[in-house]
C-alpha cells in the first residue's frame, strides 16, 4: 500500500483528553513528513484539565510546503467522542470523509454529503489488554480507509513516538485497525 497524498489534506482528529488524540495526531504527522516525505503541519487543543476535556489535533498533510498551518477546509474527521463528532462533523467539508469510534459515537446520517465509516477501537484496544491503545487502532483504521500515510511509516512513527517498553503492544492495536478496515474493504480518499 503506497501514500496516495497528491493534493493538500486537512485532518481533525478529536475526542477527550486521555484517549491519546494529540499522540494520535503526531504519529500520523511523523509517518506523512519523516518517513513518507510529504509535508506536515500539526496544531494542537486541549482543555486545562488532564483527563475528560475535549482534545484535538489539527494535521495537514500534503506534497507542497504548507504556508497556512491551520484548517481552513477540513478533509477528514476522526471523532473518538460523541462531543468531537457533534462540534466538528458540521465543518468537514462536502465529500469529506468522517470516522468515528462506533462505540463511543451516535452516529446519525445528518450530513448526506459526507463518506462516514465506524470502527469498535474501544473493543479491540480491550481486547489487546489495554483500553488506552484505541488511538492507534484508529491511526490504523485512518491508514486504511485513506492511504494518506504507508502501513510501513507508521509502524516506523509509532516505535518513535510510543514509550518505550509499549510499542508492540500500540503497533498491535494498529494493525487491528488497519486490519479491520482492509477486511471492510473500506476505501476513501479524501475530495
Amino acid at each position: 500500500m503506497e501514500t496516495t497524498v497528491t493534493a493538500r489534506h486537512e485532518i481533525r482528529i478529536a475526542g477527550f483528553g486521555g484517549q491519546g488524540v494529540i499522540l494520535a495526531g503526531m504519529v500520523i504527522g511523523r509517518a506523512a513528513t519523516i518517513f513518507d516525505g510529504m509535508h506536515v503541519t500539526l496544531t494542537q487543543s486541549f482543555g486545562p484539565e488532564a483527563r475528560g476535556s475535549a482534545a484535538s489535533a489539527a494535521l495537514i498533510v500534503s506534497p507542497e510546503p504548507v504556508l497556512y498551518p491551520y484548517l481552513t477546509h477540513l478533509d477528514v474527521l476522526v471523532a473518538m467522542s460523541e462531543e468531537a463528532y457533534t462540534r466538528f462533523t458540521p465543518a468537514l467539508k462536502p465529500g469529506g470523509l468522517l470516522l468515528f469510534e462506533q462505540d463511543l459515537v451516535s452516529f446519525e446520517p445528518r450530513h448526506p454529503d459526507i463518506q462516514a465509516f465506524g470502527i469498535p477501537a474501544t473493543r479491540f484496544a480491550e481486547e489487546l489488554g489495554h483500553k488506552v491503545v484505541l488511538n492507534m487502532a484508529m491511526v490504523g483504521f485512518l491508514t486504511g480507509v485513506t492511504s494518506l500515510v504507508t502501513p510501513e511509516a507508521a509502524h516506523k512513527s509509532i516505535a518513535d513516538s510510543v514509550p518505550k517498553g509499549t510499542e508492540s503492544l500500540n503497533t498491535a492495536a494498529f494493525d487491528k485497525g488497519l486490519e479491520y478496515a482492509l477486511s471492510q474493504r473500506l476505501s476513501a480518499v479524501p475530495q
